[in-house]
This record gives C-alpha cells, sequence and structure tokens, in this order.
C-alpha cells in the first residue's frame, strides 16, 4: 500500500505543477528545448573549429606528508585570448579558465587554501565531494577580498575569512570527476560565468585496475556557453530579474574555455570526462557522423563515479553541474575523418560543440571498457526510514522556492540522521537541475515509471524536466551539519531557490 499511495501521490504532484509550467511554456522566457533567455553577443562570434582543445593545467600541491597534499590556489582577475582581436577580463582560479584541475586519490586527504584577490568576496563548493560541512562551501562563508578588513560590512555572512580560507576535503569517497566552483548567495550566477570554475578528479585502485583509456586519452571536457559584449568581457546582465530570471544562454559554445575547438585524436579509445558547467542551458551530445555500428558513446562513469557495467548510447542529454563520463572509440572511424561533436537541442552556431579530428596515429590501443566495471551499493528503498517532498516552484508572490519558501540561511527543510536512507520526492514546475550536497544518490523513478536512460548509478544533480516528479533514495553518511539543496540553473540558485538540511 505504501508503494501505491507513494505512486498517487507523485501523479498528483506532477499535475499539480503542470499550469505552472504551461504558463511559463508560453511566457518570452522559454526559448525551444531550452530554458532561459539567450543573451547575443555585441561582437561576431570567433569561427567554429579555428583553435585546439586547451587541457586545463593539472595544479601540484606545494607540500605533502604522510596523509595529506596541501595546495594554494589564488582566485584573481586575469586577461584571456578567446575572441580574435580582443581580450576578456575574466575572474579565474590562478589565472586560467578553467582552473587548474586537482588529481588526488580516494582516501587521501586535500586541504586546499584559497585566497581571494577577486573584487569581491566569494565561496568554493567542490561539487560531489563528501565533504565536512565547514568546508563544503556553504553560501555564507565568505573569503573577504585581500585587504578588505574587519570593517567591511559581513552581517549578512554566517562566516568570515580574511584573505582566505582553507578547505578540507578527506576524499573518503570513489573515483569520479568532480569539479569546484563559486558558491556565493545571490552571486554565484556572474561568477561562474566570468570564470570560476575547474576540474577535480579522483582516482582510486578499483579504477585504475580496469585498464580504462589513460594519460593523454583521458580528457577532461568542461562545456560551458557564453556571449561577450563590445570590449570582449562576459557578458552578463546587471540585473538578473525580469526578462532573464529563468536562466541566461550564451551564443558561444566554449570547451574548455575555448570556442569550438578541435582535437586530434589517433585511431584509438578515449575517455572524455563530460561536465556541463553552464549557468542554464542543457546539451543533447551526439557524434556526427555516428561511427559504424552507431553507439558510439559508451558511458563508464556518472556523477558520483564507475556504472555497475557500460551503458552505450548514441546521445546524451546533460543538464548544467551533470558529469558523465564517456569512452569513444575512434577507431571505428576511417583516419581523415572529422568528427563533430553535436548539440541537437541547439540551433544555429549553438549547435555545435566541438571537433574531433582522427589521424592516421600509430601505436598499439591496450585500452579496454570491461563489460563489469564496479559493485554499487543499491540502496533499499523498503529500508527508508522518512520520505520527504521538495515542490521546486515558481510562486508569483515569492519567486523561484522550494516548498514555497525562498531561501533563508539557517532554516532547515529537513533533519536526516546519518546512517539512515531517506526517499526525497522531487516535483518541478520546469527545468530544473537538482543537486543535492554531501553525498549521492540513486534515482528510483520518474512520474510513476522506471529512471531515464541517464539516470544510472550514483548521482549527486539530477535533471527535473516541467511537470515532473522524479524519486531519489539518498543515505547520508560521515559529516554532521548543515548542507544544500537547490536548483542548479545559477540564476534560479540566486533567486533563492535553495534550502538548506541538517544531518544530525
Amino acid at each position: 500500500m505504501a508503494s501505491l499511495s507513494r505512486r498517487r501521490l507523485l501523479g498528483a504532484g506532477a499535475a499539480l505543477t503542470a499550469g505552472a509550467a504551461g504558463w511559463l511554456a508560453g511566457g518570452r522566457w522559454l526559448t525551444p528545448g531550452e530554458p532561459g533567455t539567450l543573451l547575443r553577443s555585441q561582437v561576431p562570434p570567433p569561427e567554429p573549429y579555428r583553435v585546439a582543445l586547451p587541457i586545463p593545467p593539472v595544479l601540484r600541491p606545494v607540500r605533502t606528508d604522510a596523509t595529506t597534499d596541501h595546495y594554494e590556489i589564488t582566485q584573481r582577475v586575469a586577461t584571456l585570448s578567446i575572441v580574435p582581436g580582443l581580450t576578456t577580463q575574466a575572474w579565474t582560479y590562478d589565472g586560467t579558465f578553467p582552473g587548474p584541475t586537482l588529481v588526488a586519490r580516494s582516501g587521501r586527504r586535500v586541504v586546499v587554501r584559497h585566497r581571494n584577490e577577486l573584487p569581491e568576496p566569494s565561496v568554493v563548493h567542490l561539487h560531489g565531494g563528501h565533504t565536512p560541512a565547514d568546508s563544503d562551501g556553504y553560501p555564507m562563508d565568505v573569503v573577504l577580498p585581500t585587504g578588505i578588513g574587519r570593517h567591511h560590512d559581513h552581517h549578512a555572512y554566517r562566516d568570515v575569512a580574511h584573505g582566505f580560507r582553507d578547505h578540507t576535503y578527506p576524499m573518503a569517497q570513489r573515483a569520479a570527476t568532480l569539479w569546484y566552483h563559486d558558491h556565493r548567495h545571490g552571486a554565484t550566477g556572474p561568477a561562474v560565468w566570468r570564470g570560476l570554475a575547474g576540474f577535480h578528479l579522483v582516482h582510486d585502485d578499483e579504477e585504475d585496475a580496469l585498464g580504462l583509456p589513460s594519460g593523454d586519452r583521458d580528457v577532461p571536457l568542461m562545456i560551458t556557453d557564453r556571449s561577450f559584449a563590445a570590449d570582449g568581457s562576459f557578458h552578463y546582465p546587471a540585473s538578473i530579474h525580469d526578462s532573464h530570471m529563468n536562466g541566461l544562454l550564451g551564443d558561444v559554445i566554449l570547451v574548455n574555455g575555448a570556442p569550438w575547438p578541435v582535437l586530434e585524436t589517433v585511431p584509438a579509445r578515449y575517455r572524455l570526462r563530460l561536465l556541463n558547467a553552464s549557468n542554464a542551458r542543457r546539451y543533447r551530445l551526439a557524434l556526427d557522423p555516428p561511427p559504424r555500428g552507431g553507439r558510439g558513446l559508451v558511458q563508464i562513469g556518472a556523477d558520483g563515479g564507475l556504472l555497475a557495467r557500460p551503458a552505450r548510447h548514441d546521445t546524451i542529454d546533460i543538464a548544467p553541474a551533470e558529469r558523465f563520463d564517456v569512452v569513444v572509440d575512434f577507431a571505428r572511424y576511417r583516419p581523415g575523418t572529422r568528427v563533430r561533436l553535436v548539440n541537437r537541442l541547439g540551433a544555429g552556431a549553438t549547435a555545435e560543440v566541438m571537433r574531433f579530428d582522427v589521424t592516421s596515429g600509430t601505436g598499439r590501443d591496450e585500452s579496454v571498457v570491461p563489460e563489469r566495471l564496479s559493485t554499487i551499493d543499491t540502496l533499499n528503498p523498503g529500508q527508508a526510514v522518512a520520505t520527504r517532498t521538495f515542490h521546486f516552484q515558481l510562486r508569483p508572490d515569492r519567486g523561484w522556492t522550494i516548498n514555497g519558501l525562498p531561501y533563508r540561511a539557517g532554516r532547515a527543510l529537513a533533519r536526516p540522521r546519518l546512517g539512515t536512507t531517506e526517499i526525497w520526492r522531487l516535483i518541478s514546475d520546469f527545468h530544473h537541475p537538482v543537486h543535492v550536497h554531501l553525498d549521492p544518490f540513486q534515482v528510483l523513478g520518474r512520474n510513476n515509471g522506471a529512471p531515464g536512460p541517464y539516470d544510472q548509478g550514483w548521482k549527486d544533480t539530477v535533471d527535473l524536466r516541467p511537470s515532473e516528479a522524479v524519486e531519489i533514495a539518498v543515505r547520508f553518511t560521515g559529516h554532521a551539519g548543515t548542507f544544500m539543496l537547490h536548483c542548479h540553473n545559477l540564476e534560479h540558485e540566486d533567486m533563492a531557490m535553495m534550502a538548506d538540511f541538517t544531518t544530525e
């Protein structure tokens, strides 16, 4: 009976949100297939496929000891070359966009000191990290810029660090593709748009033993969209309200900070770590032309690490903050083939993402994709100690809300007990990529049915479509404290579509 009641409630919740979704779809914020408002660049966009794909540098620790690797990153304004003939002033981690990649081992602690030399306060969140509350990047725990003293007006913040903050990451988690980005309350959207994002990769012995593509054939791909002002700067409006309130879309697609780049590949398997770091844009990624036999995107991992078995796709839908690790075998193409990674949800230039040029390179490819990747500890919904419902809604009187409430720091909408499993029902009025901090979850189903084709494995972000109800099973472990549940459309997040939960 409990299962039947759950289905009925999910169906009712979806029906209740249908009216709001229809109103949004009829309004001026929705472009076909996409949430958000398109910001057109004020300069001609760069020509596609004219630059090589950059690979973010790997950061070296400033020191190591028996248990810990210590890093330092300076957040600062830097001048980048993205649009030909112009320069772009960006907010960066260590002067690059994306920021430097951190590479960690499961079980070996990482401490990162972030120094703030930007013109505004900042917060750093390790997205996907199993992290203590005081290092998680709570949006009210800011680092003031260097040189701003205690006289600065910071009464709205919970905790204030002056100049720098040390973040401790135990890395007690599986191998996975994580990323770090700014998370300051009310300012995440413009900060990430201006460049504050980078990869943080975790490796472990289980993954190392599989024989997956590695080294130069293990390629992180941060996909973003941006628009540019007349002076070459990142174009972001002074206000995100009114016509921009449903999220911002750019008209230039960047991969690792470069517009529509090209990667030369040899006829071999490559591991592509796909990250959608866009503010609001969703992508439907595909290879064009597809390889002989089709199903060229072999998914091996999700947000929280390896799948149990590979999943083969012709297309992959990826919402903001989601990650998909895929293997592409370029030996299935003839040398000389130019393979485009395209976006089936885009139009014009935004339908293009990047290109792979298959060369006639020599050398033996010893990598494999085993049919068994990992053992997944499946969460049993029958053992759940609580069921909670979270409605993600636009309220005319309150804006973007969760359960009818705009965000208020310190107000916890849930208090799960550590070590127990709960079922969370996420019900949407529109597109909302929902992110849960602290621990990954497993998707149980969508709209009374099975999980979707991209819901496999451990997730920390799930894409809710309009008028959709999704059930997830989550088990919080390890760290007591206050964490976040929020929409990862960054404009929704900045307009208070967040909530606290406290683990006890």
